[in-house]
C-alpha cells in the first residue's frame, strides 16, 4: 500500500524565544516492511544549523538550531511511503519460550530485544500490569501471537479512550487506576504488562490510516499521530506490531515513524529553548492512500 503523508506541528510562545535547539523524529522509517519514495521538510523559521542523523534505535532524526527571536516554530513533513507488511507466522512460540529466548540475547544494537525488557523513563513495571496481562492471556503456554493479540483486545475493551484525559508524563499506574487514556497510555500499559512477563516490547509512533463515516468526505488534517507496540515473538517471527487502542495487529494501515523504549525515545519534537511564559502547540496529520496507483 502507498500513502501520501503530511504532518504539521507548530508551537506559539507567549514571549519571543531567543535561541532553541530541537531534535525532530517525524520522518517515516525505511525498514520493517516500509520504504520512503519522497520526503520534504519545511521549517519556519529557517534553522541556522540543520543536520540529519540516525539515532540508536534507527530513527531518522534531524538536529537543528534556531537563532534570533521568534514567536512561533512550525514544522511540515511531506512524504510518500510504501508499506508492505504481511501477517506474522500463524505458529509462534509461547510467551514463556519467548521470555527464555530473550534472556539469551546478547546483540547490542538498538533493535535487540535486550533493550526492551526492563523499566524505562516513562514505563515502570507495576505488578498490577503483569496481573492484568496474565488475566487477559490465560494459560502461560498459549502461543504468543494469540496471547498478545488477546492482551491488545483486553486493553481496548476494558479502557476508555478519552482525548485530553492524560498528559505526556502519565504513568502506567494512573492508567490502570483510572481505566482511561489515549493511545500513548495504552501503548505504555501494554509494554509494561509484557515486559513484566519477560517479553520484549517496544513503543512505536507513527501514522494510521483512518476512514471517514460512510457517505462523508475525508476531512483534511483530521488525523493525528498514533502509538502502538512492537513485540518480539522470537527469532522466526521477529518484531510484530499490535495496536491496543484498536485491538488489532499493526499491518499495512500503520506507518512507522519512530521506535524506542517509550514515548521519551520517540517524541516528534524534543529539545531546549530560552523563553518565558506559557506556550501552545498544535499538530495535524493527513494520511492519503493511493489505491489507484501501481
Amino acid at each position: 500500500m502507498r500513502y501520501d503523508l503530511r504532518l504539521r506541528i507548530g508551537y506559539r510562545y507567549a514571549f519571543p524565544v531567543k535561541e532553541a535547539r530541537h531534535a525532530l523524529r517525524i520522518c517515516p522509517r525505511t525498514d520493517r516492511g516500509q520504504s520512503v519514495e519522497r520526503l520534504a521538510l519545511e521549517l519556519r523559521p529557517t534553522p541556522a544549523e540543520l543536520a540529519a542523523d540516525t539515532d540508536f534505535f534507527g530513527n531518522a532524526t534531524r538536529h537543528l538550531r534556531l537563532e534570533g527571536a521568534h514567536g512561533e516554530f512550525a514544522v511540515e513533513m511531506r512524504a510518500r511511503a510504501r508499506v508492505s507488511r504481511g501477517p506474522p507466522p500463524a505458529h509462534t512460540p509461547t510467551l514463556r519460550q519467548i521470555a527464555q529466548a530473550a534472556e539469551r540475547c546478547r546483540e547490542p544494537e538498538g533493535g535487540s530485544p535486550i533493550h526492551h525488557l526492563g523499566p524505562s523513563r516513562l514505563v515502570s513495571l507495576p505488578r498490577a500490569a503483569r496481573d492484568f496481562a496474565a488475566g487477559a492471556i490465560g494459560a502461560p503456554d498459549t502461543p504468543a501471537l494469540k496471547a498478545v493479540l488477546a492482551l491488545a483486545r483486553a486493553i481496548q475493551r476494558d479502557f476508555l479512550y478519552e482525548s485530553g484525559s492524560t498528559g505526556i508524563q502519565t504513568r502506567v499506574e494512573e492508567t490502570l487506576r483510572d481505566r482511561r487514556g489515549v493511545c500513548q497510555d495504552f501503548a505504555h500499559l501494554m509494554i509494561a504488562a509484557l515486559r513484566g512477563l519477560g517479553v520484549p516490547a517496544a513503543y512505536v509512533s507513527g501514522f494510521i490510516r483512518t476512514e471517514p463515516p460512510p457517505g462523508l468526505p475525508r476531512l483534511e488534517g483530521a488525523d493525528s499521530m498514533h502509538a502502538w507496540v512492537d513485540v518480539w515473538l522470537g527469532e522466526e517471527a521477529g518484531w510484530v506490531g499490535f495496536d491496543p487502542t484498536n485491538g488489532c495487529l499493526a499491518l499495512d494501515g500503520h506507518i512507522i515513524v519512530a521506535l524506542g523504549r517509550d514515548y521519551a525515545d520517540v517524541a516528534p519534537v524534543d529539545g531546549v529553548l530560552i523563553t518565558a511564559g506559557p506556550q501552545s502547540a498544535w499538530h495535524n496529520v493527513d494520511v492519503i492512500p493511493l489505491e489507484n496507483e501501481e
